[in-house]
């Protein structure tokens, strides 16, 4: 019994030399030259983000438009305002692209006959909104349109309505920037929207 105990302890410490080790941790340094080069290029990337030119880059990087030409309103005197994107920017969300509005909902600018009448009365609304029941092209809509007098200029808003009342089978005129002028001066007093019907029906 003793015997064959010796034996397979022979056996096993056999096995045990013929295993490696567990592997452990290193305690070497990082290489001076791994060192080096992160240093390296840590001051490089700190000197170059000094002296870049970030503010004075040439146009041709880029679409070449600068800070004037992506601001709104234009800034160059005379520059032509583009309503179809005023239109999208401020108007489709409501009354859709196709201005066909939301039915029950937003009326639509097709077929209006606000939207053809008198730009006088087309340009009150937008600048002033309004609230309360409205009748559009027969029906009845009791809803509450926002007022984009303190949003958007003076030919930003008679590029938006020339553009609604030439789309959709509208045949309205265009309506000019002094005339937006003219009703933002006149109802400067206003600080309500228009109660639909009851104060826009005799406005027609």
């Amino acid at each position: 019994m003793q015997a064959t105990g010796n034996r397979q302890d022979m056996q096993c410490n056999l096995q045990q030399q013929r295993e490696y080790g567990e592997p452990h941790e290193g305690n070497g340094a990082v290489p001076w030259f791994v060192t080096s080069i992160v240093a390296g290029l840590l001051v490089f990337g700190v000197v170059y983000i000094v002296r870049a030119p970030i503010n004075s880059m040439p146009p041709a990087r880029g679409d070449a438009r600068v800070l004037a030409e992506l601001q709104t309103p234009p800034k160059v005197a005379g520059a032509a305002v583009d309503g179809a994107a005023v239109y999208t920017a401020r108007c489709a969300s409501c009354h859709q692209a196709t201005g066909a509005g939301v039915p029950g909902v937003f009326p639509p600018l097709a077929g209006s006959e606000w939207v053809q009448g008198k730009d006088s009365t087309l340009a009150a609304i937008v600048l002033h909104g309004v609230s309360g029941p409205l009748t559009v092209k027969g029906v009845t809509y009791n809803g509450a349109m926002p007022a984009f007098g303190g949003q958007l200029q003076d030919a930003e808003l008679a590029a938006v309505l020339t553009h609604i009342r030439s789309q959709w089978g509208n045949a309205g005129t265009p309506v000019k920037g002094d005339v937006v002028a003219e009703i933002r001066k006149s109802s400067a007093a206003r600080k309500q929207p228009f109660k639909g019907d009851a104060e826009l029906a005799p406005m027609k």
